[in-house]
């Protein structure tokens, strides 16, 4: 049966690897999203961003707040793995 059903299958196998790519750079995108150093990097250009005028105290917390909370989402993701 095993043969069989490869054989049958076969017509899908470039749908089959074209999903495990997209699942690959998918779990990419997610790593570096959640990446604490790269959010730690982003709250300190956040930061400097602010201190030169460039952003608002109104801009500011709300990204600092988006940051923050991926930052506790990437420690709640490393705990569970």
């Amino acid at each position: 049966m095993g043969l069989l059903s490869e054989v049958l299958l076969l017509p899908l196998a470039p749908v089959r690897g074209s999903l495990w790519v997209l699942d690959q750079v998918v779990a990419d995108a997610e790593r570096q999203y959640y990446d604490p150093s790269a959010i730690q990097a982003q709250l300190s250009a956040l930061e400097k961003q602010l201190e030169s005028g460039e952003i608002d105290e109104e801009t500011f917390d709300q990204r600092e707040d988006e940051l923050l909370d991926r930052l506790e989402a990437s420690r709640f993701r490393q705990t569970d793995t």
